[in-house]
């Protein structure tokens, strides 16, 4: 038959199904492991969470206000706008500061508390027991202390609040201070500068011998700047009222409404009477919108809205010849204080020269006596200001005694111990199952090692060589007998099966069941009614005269050395019906050379004529070449491995080295699974379907099973 094609039946169910049965067969395969891990995580929590020590935690409030809050304070002390989150943060930190850390462990002598004895760094050691959390969208912050002592953990919380604000209170003090004596100083500095410009003045009119010079004194001069400034003033104004007038014929040319004119709009009178407009327009609108034009109250109100205009229209002409007029009047006196002006400053040339030094000395006399007033003033703001510290942070809530532990959080503990360990183990399952490439499957004979899967066979649960090797003869009813007639079905149905008459069996290595199928297949075949040879062709470490109780020194290797001239001296007869039985005999020294001898070539051919199917029972592959040799001259190879024991690149290359020999591979028997047991998640549904159709073999009334032990096999002649 051929399996190249993919079984449809197989093939029709999804694949997200497959996947899901596969993850439970590997959770079910690796159970053991996934409960001891998961048992270990979930252990590890109880012990860490009732064996830690319990830490208590006590919280402080405090609430900050801004800086310079007394009634003396100064306005550059105050932070405001966006520098108060700044102040905020800072003081957040220093709350944390090692300076601030340090008084606290100095005053609550933490030094020698056990907890922090033996750390190397004690500021950071208490410092990771400290937490400082604001309060979002306040300026309220938590102080928070945790120790396994109660009473302890509540003196850190208050005694760090407690100098934090004498800190506080302090440095406030210092800064007010020392501004005060810094510029105390500076204002004895400027003092003195400022009596060196008034002597130098005094002393510069001495020597000019003018004094009036001086704007307060000199009559001239004072007379020349009261001209300019009355010429200037007035130029300004008359320039003022000019260019307002041209402003507002320009305004008028534009068409736009001169009531708008901002000197016109200054008017009171016409501010009242666009009022006046405005509340009669309203008034005339909504009544138009409830009469109609020949209404009393239409007309009425129409009357006065047109009275309104006209007034406000001639108040605005008022006021725009009023507006000409005054730049006449200003013009005209302007010209007069030009000419005053030009008769002053005639006068005033002269004192030109002696006026440049003057007023040198004189600004820097200005100079120096403002700068004098402004750090006198600022020395009496710091002065009155270090009487005026006022605190601006307080503390809200003291800390309190804690009744209750915060760590270790027992439930939190055991759920994340839980979790954690369920995941680390199922991870720990799949990844060792991922390194797991043992053959234990048909998708691994058929997928990988590209083989005809031709059956299963189920672990015999007995030590026993004959019961183990004899079961399909002892024990017809049981699941590993319906596995061996699996395997005769599927050879039977194989590709050319009727030419299928010699059939070697071998594995990969030892101890993987080879003896076993050779043996129980021939039994089911033979039981068939064919005429069957069963022949132990493992020289090395035959085990085919144990199972069937044989005590057979001359076998197949005497008659492959030609001690024996005979087939029939080596045949054995079995309590099997069409059952014979060739034993390998005594261990020759040379079985290689007696395996590939052209004797065995005619004890094939021989027993071929005689039997409908010669079962030869060979060495492993990866163990010598003996198995290669055979399956050469034989129909076909059955290769037999252990369930979950051979990597599946070891049996590769053991089918690699039959196929490149060109021997005919027949399929593969997956040997020993243990459906009741640990196996049982792989082919559970084969299991149930051979304990239902098992009823099938029941014993008769009056026939026991063969006995036990009954395989001694008779020697013909």
């Amino acid at each position: 038959m051929d399996n190249s094609q993919p079984n449809p039946i197989r093939s029709a169910g999804g694949t997200d199904s497959r996947q899901l049965r596969h993850y439970w067969q590997v959770m079910l395969e690796r159970r053991w492991l996934i409960i001891v891990i998961f048992l270990g995580f979930v252990s590890a929590g109880f012990v860490y969470a009732f064996r830690s020590t319990p830490i208590y935690e006590s919280v402080a409030r405090l609430e900050i206000d801004p800086e310079g809050t007394g009634v003396l304070s100064l306005r550059d002390m105050v932070t405001i706008g966006s520098k108060d989150q700044e102040y905020l943060q800072t003081q957040y930190r220093n709350l944390q500061s090692r300076s601030l850390i340090d008084k606290v462990i100095q005053k609550l002598r933490l030094d020698e508390d056990g907890r922090y004895k033996k750390a190397l760094d004690k500021i950071s050691a208490v410092n990771e027991d400290i937490r400082i959390d604001p309060i979002r969208l306040t300026r309220l912050v938590e102080v928070k202390a945790r120790h396994p002592v109660q009473s302890r953990a509540r003196d850190m919380a208050d005694t760090l609040l407690d100098i934090f604000l004498e800190d506080n209170q302090t440095r406030k003090s210092l800064k007010a201070m020392s501004g005060y004596r810094a510029l105390k100083v500076e204002a004895q500095a400027q003092e003195a500068d400022l009596t060196r410009a008034i002597q130098n003045l005094a002393e510069y009119r001495v020597r000019q011998g003018a004094l009036s010079l001086d704007q307060d004194v000199n009559v001239v001069y004072l007379g020349y700047r009261q001209a300019k400034e009355v010429y200037e003033a007035q130029r300004a104004r008359a320039d003022a009222a000019e260019k307002l007038a041209e402003e507002a014929k320009g305004w008028r040319k534009s068409g736009r409404d001169l009531a708008d004119f901002p000197e016109v709009a200054k008017d009171q009178v016409v501010n009242q009477l666009k009022v006046t407009l405005s509340q009669t327009a309203s008034q005339f609108a909504g009544v138009t919108n409830r009469y109609g034009p020949k209404h009393p109250t239409y007309t009425t109100l129409a009357s006065t809205l047109a009275n309104a205009r006209e007034s406000l229209d001639a108040q605005v002409q008022r006021v725009l010849k009023s507006l000409e007029a005054t730049a006449t009047i200003e013009k005209n006196t302007e010209a007069q204080a030009k000419g005053k002006f030009a008769e002053a400053e005639k006068e005033v040339t002269r004192l030109s020269e002696l006026k440049v030094k003057y007023d040198v000395l004189s600004r820097q006399k200005e100079r120096s006596e403002a700068m004098f007033q402004l750090i006198l003033n600022k020395t009496k703001e710091y002065d009155l200001s270090s009487k005026d510290i006022v605190q601006n942070m307080t503390i809200i809530d003291h800390a309190d005694l804690p009744s209750r532990p915060v760590k270790p959080n027992k439930p939190l503990i055991i759920l994340a111990s839980t979790m954690v360990g369920m995941m680390f183990a199922l991870g720990f399952a799949f990844f060792i199952n991922f390194l797991d490439d043992s053959v234990k499957s048909q998708d691994d004979v058929e997928n990988f090692l590209h083989l005809q899967f031709l059956g299963y066979i189920p672990n015999i649960k007995s030590a026993s060589v004959v019961e183990r090797d004899l079961q399909a003869h002892l024990h017809p009813t049981s699941s590993a007998a319906e596995g061996f007639r699996t395997l005769r079905a599927a050879i039977s149905l194989a590709r050319n099966s009727e030419k299928l008459r010699n059939v070697a069996v071998s594995s990969t290595i030892p101890s993987e069941g080879k003896s076993l199928v050779a043996s129980n297949f021939a039994i089911v075949t033979a039981q068939t009614g064919l005429r069957t040879l069963l022949v132990d062709a493992d020289l090395r470490r035959p085990s085919v005269h144990k199972a069937f109780q044989l005590q057979s020194p001359v076998g197949l290797a005497a008659y492959l050395a030609e001690r024996v001239k005979s087939v029939d001296e080596i045949v054995h007869t079995s309590d099997v019906p069409n059952l014979d039985i060739v034993c390998a005999g005594a261990a020759p020294s040379n079985p290689s050379e007696l395996i590939s001898s052209k004797r065995m070539h005619q004890f094939l051919e021989e027993v071929s004529s005689r039997y409908d199917r010669v079962i030869l029972d060979c060495p492993p592959v990866s163990a010598v070449a003996d198995p290669l040799v055979v399956g050469a001259m034989c129909d076909g190879v059955i290769f037999v491995t252990k369930f979950n024991k051979i990597r599946r690149d070891h049996a590769l290359r053991s089918v690699q080295r039959i196929q490149d020999a060109g021997i005919n591979l027949i399929g593969l028997v997956l040997n020993d699974i243990d459906f009741e047991g640990k196996d049982s998640y792989y082919y559970s549904y084969h299991y149930y379907q051979n304990r239902y159709y098992s009823s099938h073999y029941r014993t008769k009334p009056g026939k026991p099973e063969a006995e036990k032990g009954a395989g001694v096999a008779k020697a013909k002649g």
